[in-house]
């Protein structure tokens, strides 16, 4: 089998799309595209095609990640493009990169953040930040199926920083004066998984911050996280590598 894995976006209206939504147009897609898939045994055989870290319902991302396991070799980027013109606008496949080592999970250590809060003034952003990093840990609670859970979401935070807005405020229609900060959080895939509003009610929690409206959030990155930096490397940057360099090569 050749295995290929896939970076995509959800983006505009496709936010909204549900984890099970998109499987299913992804699926519709590799058949329209005719990609050769491997398939499952046993009685009910499925395609092989493996997903990992998918945002919230929601939730933009710049990058989310699959692997599929194809019956006959292709060329990843022409599959990248035919499986792009076969989803609709705002999930786009930007990204195919053939591999020959499993892992692509455990690769996806952390994820970037970006949290736009409409109504918030950048200053009384910065002094929500600045006592949410202070604080040893700060719980909050989510209902889940089984009922109430509370769980600390600061251990899982590795950076908060409050963006310049100076680029961030001017739209289409030139300079935009209303008060928005943006957030950039990098925070870290621990069971539980903490997700961005479980930082935004940290920040409630310990420094009342309330956005008038809901918070607009994009996924920037996910990959492993460089511990010295606090940033995410590229999760495909091994696989590419290794498939550039000829066998045999220095």
């Amino acid at each position: 089998m050749q295995r290929i894995r896939l970076r995509y976006t959800k983006r505009g209206r496709l936010r909204f799309t549900s984890h099970r939504d998109f499987q299913r147009a992804f699926e519709r897609a590799l058949r329209r595209a005719d990609v050769p898939m491997a398939y499952s045994a046993g009685f009910t055989p499925h395609p092989k095609v493996s997903y990992a870290g998918a945002a919230p319902t929601g939730v933009g991302s710049e990058a989310e990640y699959l692997e599929i396991a194809l019956a006959q070799t292709r060329d990843p980027e022409q599959l990248r493009l035919l499986l792009d013109e076969s989803l609709p606008d705002g999930l786009d496949v930007i990204e195919a990169v053939e591999v020959s080592t499993p892992g692509l999970a455990e690769r996806l250590e952390a994820s970037v953040w970006q949290l736009r809060l409409e109504g918030v003034e950048p200053e009384a952003a910065a002094k929500a930040v600045e006592a949410f990093l202070a604080a040893d840990s700060v719980e909050v609670q989510r209902s889940t199926k089984n009922g109430i859970r509370t769980f600390d979401c600061r251990a899982a935070v590795t950076r908060l920083d409050v963006v310049d807005t100076d680029a961030t405020r001017t739209g289409a229609d030139g300079p935009d004066d209303r008060a928005c900060a943006i957030l950039r959080l990098v925070v870290r895939h621990l069971t539980p998984a903490v997700r961005p509003d479980d930082v935004l009610s940290g920040l409630h929690t310990t420094a009342d911050l309330a956005p008038p409206v809901p918070a607009a959030v994009t996924r920037l990155a996910q990959g492993p996280l460089d511990e010295e930096s606090g940033t995410v490397t590229d999760p495909l940057a091994p696989d590419r590598d290794a498939v550039a360099v000829p066998a045999g090569s220095a």
